[in-house]
């Protein structure tokens, strides 16, 4: 879009140039003709006036008319009685002259060689000339400065939106000065906000139903285990296909839970983790960093993981914002293999230097409601929530240090042990004094 932008612009910079720049270099060179003309008469009539102030002489004083001849021109004076006189030299080329006829009698021809008419028209032409190149240079910068004022934004909207349908919820206080774009912004935020509070309504409304319904069916199937008892054969045999039917049921429920979120994982793809976590660094680190704290990631640059670039750093950043809002300390971001039992996954631990987690808390901390401090309760849960649908999971590895760990299916998995942070993922320093 910005190149179709600028061609646009420049297309009308290239038809306004011609429109006018053409006719304009015309008009100059006659002008050029006209001045020049002008002043050939002009020098002309001093001339005359001069001569006829000296009419009493016999002789005319050549001297004082050498002044009115312009350089390289030559002034022929006709008078009857009197011998033709001449000023300067015989153009050897084409000249360009004018006359004019005295009122006593004679005549006077002024003549200038033509190229020097021809030089003072191409100087207007080159005049002209730079006009136009200036109007077409600064044409051009307006052009660039306009289609990137316009495309920019424009991209950065579509950004966001394609973000906002992969399950990036985040919202931006970016703004562009342009009110139709900030307006369409604004709805993005507003959409984005919604559409994450709809979703996790949903989710959990969908994880309450599922409990509720397996906890109902699990009392009932308790139920007719104990009428599997009842010595009737026909009660025991209705008994055992409502048993049956039961279990059909389970079965389905379960099969629909796995299928929603096999569809829910659909949407994940293969993705540069250091890439992913670099993004996460340049959110968060200047926040630590204004409160005196640093954020470090390590992180191979060959690990790819299969997840949604949306959820992930949703998650991730709901654990750097609970170490920045209830921890201490540094902040590290280490990527490594999730160990040998794990299979193809790899772990993302986020962990600060903190009091940690109290011991009464930590088989509740995903639990909706259950907060350290006075926040809502639902970060890590939602965080546990995006993980799980692109088919990976978030455990606490450790109370004290509080540490906790992503782990993801990975198609290159990392080089074992911890690997140390490249120039673009050192740790932020944090302000001095």
């Amino acid at each position: 879009m910005r190149r179709r932008v600028l061609v646009s612009i420049l297309l009308v910079i290239a038809a306004t140039v011609l429109t006018l720049g053409v006719p304009l270099s015309i008009v100059s060179w006659r002008v050029v003709d006209d001045l020049m003309r002008s002043d050939l008469n002009s020098r002309l009539e001093s001339i005359a006036a001069s001569i006829a102030n000296q009419s009493s002489s016999s002789a005319i004083d050549l001297g004082q008319l050498a002044a009115a001849v312009p350089p390289g021109g030559r002034l022929d004076i006709t008078m009857a009685g009197r011998i033709d006189q001449s000023i300067g030299t015989s153009p050897s080329n084409q000249v360009y002259s004018e006359q004019l006829a005295m009122a006593g009698g004679g005549n006077l021809r002024l003549s200038v060689p033509e190229s020097y008419l021809r030089a003072e028209q191409w100087k207007a032409l080159a005049l002209v000339a730079l006009a136009v190149l200036l109007s077409v240079v600064v044409g051009a910068g307006v052009a660039v400065l306009t289609a990137r004022r316009l495309t920019t934004p424009l991209t950065d909207v579509a950004r966001r939106a394609a973000r906002l349908g992969s399950g990036d919820f985040r919202t931006f206080r970016r703004r562009y000065d342009i009110p139709e774009l900030d307006r369409v912004a604004d709805v993005l935020d507003s959409s984005a906000q919604d559409i994450s509070e709809l979703i996790a309504r949903e989710r959990d409304l969908a994880g309450d139903i599922s409990h509720q319904l397996r906890t109902r069916l699990t009392g009932l199937r308790l139920r007719l285990e104990e009428l599997a008892e009842y010595p009737d054969p026909d009660v025991q045999a209705e008994v055992q296909e409502a048993l049956e039917q039961t279990d059909r049921l389970v079965t389905v429920v379960d099969d629909l839970l796995a299928n929603a979120r096999s569809q829910r994982a659909a949407g994940a793809s293969e993705l540069e983790l250091f890439d992913e976590l670099a993004e996460i660094q340049a959110d968060w680190g200047p926040q630590l960093t204004a409160v005196g704290r640093s954020l470090t990631v390590r992180c191979s640059r060959d690990v790819r993981v299969h997840a949604t670039p949306g959820r992930l750093r949703e998650a991730m950043g709901v654990l750097v914002e609970n170490s920045l809002r209830h921890g201490a300390g540094s902040v590290t971001i280490l990527v490594r293999p999730a160990g040998r039992s794990s299979g193809g996954m790899v772990a993302l631990e986020v962990s600060d230097e903190g009091p940690g987690i109290p011991e009464g808390l930590v088989a509740h901390v995903f639990d909706r409601g259950v907060s350290t401090a006075s926040s809502t309760g639902i970060g890590l849960g939602l965080a546990r929530a995006f993980v799980e649908a692109d088919g990976g999971r978030l455990e606490l590895r450790r109370a004290v240090p509080p540490t906790f760990a992503i782990f993801l299916t990975v198609s290159t998995p990392p080089v074992d042990g911890d690997p140390e942070p490249s120039p673009e993922s050192a740790s932020v320093p944090a302000p001095s004094g």
